[in-house]
């Protein structure tokens, strides 16, 4: 095994079996964990109160307990979120933060504090109208409120200087992680669409401090080889997340990869950075103005689909597959504005309407196989 493959190994373990990873960062750090729910939730003022962030964006676990919480047209990512809580899979978590986008994470909100009334929970709600002055400074209280509640669980005062220094952190981060996607593309071989997917999921599951030097290292591998040869089809993926992970085995059975992304769960996490004016709460409620072409974030230009379209262009894709959430409103809304941008560019499009626990993808699994072969003809 090379060192390539040691790295994808560890990445694939991590977010194959997260709690183990979480339990073993903690071991290691002596840091207290707060679990983040989708989607832009502040991990860089938890870090900067000594504490790990970690992603809570569910899982395959059966629904039982949850349903009393959450109606049948709630979005799974929640669902599952909730019966883990109940279920006390979470119970390593010092608390939880849920930033309110949709009605049914307001919903939460409300239902974890009956639920799971042993882990605290910091709720805070982003506004729409994000990019004017008072959509600015509601955020910054917004993340002061966030900062006073996690100084009380800490024990501890957050200094200027913790949170700059995480800010750079997590600008480390992001400029790591648009370097790695932008190499990755050039060996669909070597980081297939699941590997892909468990690497940049990984971080989700570990102290960045540890993350960011194997990923770089990662990207420094990738880089003394020769471009890899491919003769499969290369997508631009969009949506919420790209799971269960059996869609992706899907792909790859079929030789279909990911050239880019366009997934809240990967690259949208990633691909705006921080400015560079202002307090460190300013500076962080400026990328959150700046960020673009998200579902969740009030787009009154509805620009997604050009970022889709110059998304195929830069990477010489051969169409786009939508990772349609069920019963997630803002992607719903969303897709009719560029599923026309890309018939009208006649740009190939897959439709998969996917949950997180999936009784059969068979039905995926005919449709992944029509589109190889009408790509193919």
């Amino acid at each position: 095994m090379n060192r390539i493959e040691e790295i994808i190994a560890i990445m694939e373990d991590v977010s194959r079996y997260p709690a183990k990873a979480i339990r073993e960062s903690m071991e290691e750090t002596g840091k207290e964990v707060i679990g983040c729910f989708p989607l832009y939730t502040p991990e860089e003022i938890v870090y900067a109160a000594g504490m790990i962030p970690v992603g809570l964006w569910g899982g395959q676990k059966e629904i039982k307990k949850a349903d009393k919480y959450l109606q049948s047209f709630c979005c799974s990512i929640m669902k599952e979120n909730m019966e883990h809580g109940m279920e006390g899979s979470y119970e390593f978590l010092s608390a939880i933060i849920i930033p309110a986008y949709c009605d049914t994470l307001k919903c939460v909100c409300e239902n974890w504090k009956a639920a799971v009334p042993d882990i605290p929970l910091i709720a805070m709600v982003y506004p729409q109208n994000r990019k004017i002055t008072a959509g600015v400074e509601y955020l910054v209280n917004e993340y002061k409120r966030v900062k006073d509640e996690l100084e009380k669980i800490s024990g501890k005062k957050i200094t200027e200087k913790e949170l700059e220094e995480s800010i750079d952190l997590y600008e480390e981060y992001r400029k790591t992680m648009s370097q790695f996607v932008a190499i990755a593309s050039k060996y669909p071989r070597t980081i297939d669409a699941k590997k892909r997917h468990s690497i940049i999921k990984a971080a989700y599951f570990t102290d960045k401090k540890w993350y960011i030097p194997l990923i770089k290292e990662l990207t420094t591998e990738l880089n003394m080889l020769p471009e890899e040869a491919f003769n499969g089809i290369k997508v631009i993926a969009t949506g919420i997340l790209a799971e269960p992970e059996v869609l992706l085995d899907t792909l790859v059975q079929n030789n279909i990869t990911f050239a880019a992304d366009d997934l809240a769960h990967e690259s949208r996490q990633f691909r705006t950075g921080v400015s560079n004016s202002g307090t460190p709460l300013e500076r962080l409620a400026l990328r959150i103005a700046g960020n673009q072409k998200c579902a969740l974030l009030y787009d009154e230009e509805k620009t997604r689909g050009q970022l889709l379209l110059d998304l195929v262009k830069e990477y010489k894709a051969d169409g786009v597959v939508v990772f349609m959430m069920k019963f997630c409103d803002p992607e719903e809304f969303d897709y009719p504005i560029y599923k026309k941008e890309l018939e009208a560019a006649k740009i190939p499009m897959l439709y998969l309407e996917i949950e997180q626990k999936m009784d059969s993808v068979e039905q995926i699994r005919t449709r992944i196989q029509s589109f190889k072969e009408m790509l193919t003809v």
